[in-house]
């Protein structure tokens, strides 16, 4: 039978301010080639609308997670991420996502792959994209999962309850990917950082941004996005990702100095597209390169003491917590601790536009 006859079992869920559809392994094709044209098939793409699929038109509504048990003893669960494109036919497997993260534990439980624990249940997630390990921690009181609670985060509606995310890199991966501070990426002082999300950091007012601009107001800039993307491309063989040209990472971020409370102001680039707020390991990735001296941003930079690093995005502000050390040999380390919250949405059957 057919998947656009019978339909393929599928949990959508938000994780964080992403919105992806869940599935496991099984329920898939085997093959890249022909899973990857099946989920184009169900999120709707390439359509500028996605109106004949599950996809909401904008790439943090066009994402997909496959969980499994892990084959790794060091490991719960198996997360492997993939990007939908909203108006092209690919499938980018080249990022995690840190926002979806917060679901796949959830979705786990739903699924039957781990068993809800009291007062909470805790598992090692393995980010097959990038090697990294995350441990993800949330409140299962009296053995059951409920996604009510009293936690809400900058660009969701409402509360839910919080989920504890902590991200530390795989074996034999540094901060900075080129070992230096900054470099020069198409005629531009750039840092390039990775705490889970590979992230090109840029000072705001080389690009006459102050940091304080809407998401309309930066898409409809002349001339920004073309050289945005001019750095990206440059950016990606120096972080070790090779030719991105086809890829969403690297992410741009723009640094500028905070215009409120919080540590820094930021407006992510995701990376043609502008973030209304910032993603979990993109908001890692930042509040670590801040806390660099020499850095871009680092200079303007108000770093607390303690807690969190509040970073300043379009639609409020994201507490970042970070752990960055230097060791003996000179190299960069970090890991990131974010709380965010997921919600199950529908769970059933999709069925995916017909082959044309």
């Amino acid at each position: 039978m057919r998947a656009e006859d019978e339909g393929v079992p599928c949990m959508l869920m938000r994780g964080g301010t992403s919105k992806g559809a869940f599935f496991l392994p099984e329920d898939l094709p085997s093959d890249p080639a022909l899973r990857d044209d099946l989920l184009l098939r169900i999120m709707g793409s390439p359509d500028p609308t996605q109106i004949d699929g599950l996809g909401g038109a904008h790439p943090l509504t066009s994402k997909v997670a496959i969980v499994s048990c892990s084959e790794d003893p060091s490991a719960d669960l198996d997360y492997l991420f993939l990007q939908v494109a909203v108006d092209e036919p690919f499938v980018g497997d080249a990022q995690t996502c840190g926002n979806l993260l917060a679901a796949v534990v959830p979705f786990a439980v739903e699924r039957g792959l781990i068993p809800a624990t009291a007062p909470a249940t805790e598992a090692v997630v393995r980010l097959i994209n990038t090697g990294d390990r995350a441990r993800v921690r949330l409140s299962t009181r009296d053995g059951v999962l409920d996604y009510d609670g009293d936690v809400d985060i900058d660009g969701v509606p409402g509360t839910a309850c919080p989920i504890e995310l902590e991200v530390s890199a795989g074996p034999g991966k540094g901060l900075l990917p080129t070992s230096r501070v900054t470099d020069q990426v198409a005629d531009h002082t750039a840092t390039l950082i990775d705490n889970g999300m590979p992230v090109v950091l840029l000072d705001a007012a080389d690009f006459g941004v102050t940091g304080t601009e809407s998401i309309e107001e930066l898409e409809a800039r002349p001339g920004l996005a073309a050289e945005l993307e001019r750095i990206r491309l440059a950016a990606g063989p120096l972080l070790g990702l090779g030719d991105v040209a086809a890829q969403t990472v690297p992410k741009l971020v723009l640094v500028a100095p905070p215009a409120d409370h919080g540590a820094i102001s930021v407006r992510a680039f995701i990376p043609a597209r502008l973030h209304p707020s910032i993603g979990v390991l993109m908001a890692a990735s930042v509040a670590a390169g801040i806390r660099i001296p020499g850095a871009v941003g680092s200079a303007y930079a108000r770093l607390p003491e303690t807690g969190p690093t509040l970073l300043e995005h379009p639609s409020g502000s994201f507490p970042a917590e970070v752990r960055v050390t230097r060791d003996a040999d000179g190299h960069w380390r970090a890991a990131s601790l974010s709380l965010r919250t997921a919600r199950k949405i529908f769970d059933g059957r999709v069925f995916p536009r017909p082959r044309r």
